[in-house]
């Protein structure tokens, strides 16, 4: 790493390409990935109907963590929030780890919607090996990110549209075949699935809980449409966003889910495959499972997009605070931090290799691994939040025009929660890799800072006067 100084802003010098309809209705489609409409096949097949529960309870989980953020970044709206905020409220080492940690769930989690986007293409193409559909997306997101800002937001836009309006025209099938009674599942498709097939929870409620790490994964990222660096006017728009955050949860989730177990039963779906994918095939409405089909590839193809995107600028933000070599500052001729997205997609491709060395289990351990990485990022968020409540308490800082409700109180509530989902997360075979993951990244993130702070003293020091006053 290198001591020079960077002068610019990590916001500074992008091309203003995105137009407001492009973030509006990205923060929308932010909503819908591949953690429900592929992992939630898998959830399905352990937990039952429990799994609507299980998502519901996650996303309450997910408000209350929102809510803590949305409290901070009124009270001190910044780039980069969650590293900055760790930094203020719990020292300059856990910046440094949160901005890395960020950074490496955004590359995990692009390896896991390339994984998906290939097990999507087996659907049309079964002869077509599922790393061979891996490695030809990685290569065309990877163009299309080092071309344009503009570009990024049209396709981002349209596929975030695709989404959106599919899922909304699903529940509205699925509701008509509920109430009307049509197409071939018009039979045996009523609410009393949710129920009748060995109960609610048909595997117990220990293994409904289990599903816990994977449902989490599917919110992942959920925290991007409320980071606002480049929210004209965060005062209104943030709580706003935080705001209307449930009723997302309850339309894309909660809703997508009780209509499609009403249609279908669960014993019904499988790992490995979409649960829409297949609801719809029941259903057998002519081209309705392809339709389908294309819907959550683009869902999987706009994930992954959002994260070349973000991982470069992420790479850059921390150049900019020398916590990163320089050359991830520089932007190309086309004002896209090429050198930070060429890394990123360099280590996105270990997803390609992991598709042609164990393609069946290349999903769980993906998602498991960005699953940690996020949990890790939330818990900066609570336990800043709680520690910015208590310096508030003090008098030591000023309060935020948007409190979280009931204080800090809910923030120990997720904080227990997301502890005890880590836990779940080393009860599983599969799943636990993860944690081997986190220790060799636990070391060399402190490899990493050691040689930070011996190369450049005051780069690792300039926080803690702020921290120290924090108390």
């Amino acid at each position: 790493m290198t001591s020079a100084k960077v002068t610019e802003a990590p916001e500074e010098g992008y091309e203003r390409g995105l137009g407001s309809r492009q973030v509006q209705m990205i923060a929308i489609g932010g909503a819908i990935g591949v953690g429900l409409f592929m992992g939630a096949g898998a959830n399905i097949a352990k937990a039952g109907p429990s799994i609507v529960l299980m998502y519901a309870l996650a996303g309450v989980v997910i408000f209350f963590i929102m809510r803590a953020l949305g409290e901070l970044l009124l009270y001190r709206p910044v780039s980069g929030s969650f590293a900055e905020y760790a930094r203020e409220f719990l020292g300059p080492f856990f910046g440094f780890v949160t901005g890395w940690t960020y950074w490496l769930m955004w590359v995990v989690t692009g390896m896991a919607e390339l994984t998906a986007a290939a097990i999507y293409i087996h659907f049309w193409f079964p002869e077509i090996p599922q790393w061979v559909s891996a490695l030809v997306f990685l290569v065309v997101l990877f163009g299309v990110n080092l071309i344009s800002v503009k570009i990024f937001g049209e396709v981002e836009f349209w596929f975030s549209m695709v989404k959106v309006t599919a899922i909304i025209g699903m529940i509205v099938i699925g509701l008509g075949v509920l109430t009307l009674g049509f197409s071939d599942a018009g039979d045996t498709a009523a609410v009393s699935n949710l129920w009748s097939h060995d109960g609610f929870f048909p595997n117990g409620i220990g293994s409904s809980l289990m599903t816990l790490q994977g449902v989490m994964f599917a919110y992942l990222a959920v925290e991007l449409g409320v980071t606002a660096g480049e929210s004209e006017n965060p005062e209104k728009t943030l709580p706003k966003a935080i705001n209307t955050l449930p009723w997302r949860i309850i339309v894309f989730y909660v809703g997508a889910l009780l209509v499609i177990l009403s249609v279908v039963k669960w014993t019904e779906f499988s790992a490995g495959e979409s649960p829409f994918v297949h609801a719809f095939g029941k259903i057998g409405i002519p081209l309705a499972a392809g339709i389908v089909n294309f819907v959550v590839l683009t869902a999987a193809l706009s994930s992954c997009n959002s994260g070349m995107y973000s991982t470069g600028r992420m790479l850059r933000g921390l150049a900019a605070n020398n916590e990163a070599p320089r050359a991830f500052a520089r932007l190309n001729a086309r004002k896209t931090p090429a050198v930070g997205i060429t890394v990123s997609v360099a280590l996105m491709g270990i997803g390609v290799i992991l598709n042609y060395v164990v393609p069946e289990k290349a999903f769980t351990y993906v998602t498991s691994v960005a699953t940690a990485a996020g949990i890790w990022t939330w818990m900066m968020i609570l336990v800043s939040h709680i520690r910015y409540r208590r310096a508030v308490d003090a008098g030591r800082l000023r309060a935020s025009s948007f409190p979280a409700p009931g204080g800090a109180k809910f923030s120990w509530v997720a904080l227990a929660f997301l502890i005890g989902v880590t836990v779940m997360i080393a009860a599983d075979q599969d799943a636990r890799v993860c944690l081997y993951v986190a220790a060799g990244w636990a070391v060399a993130l402190g490899i990493g800072w050691t040689v930070l702070k011996k190369g450049n003293p005051a780069v690792a020091d300039r926080d803690q006067d702020r921290f120290e006053k924090v108390g």
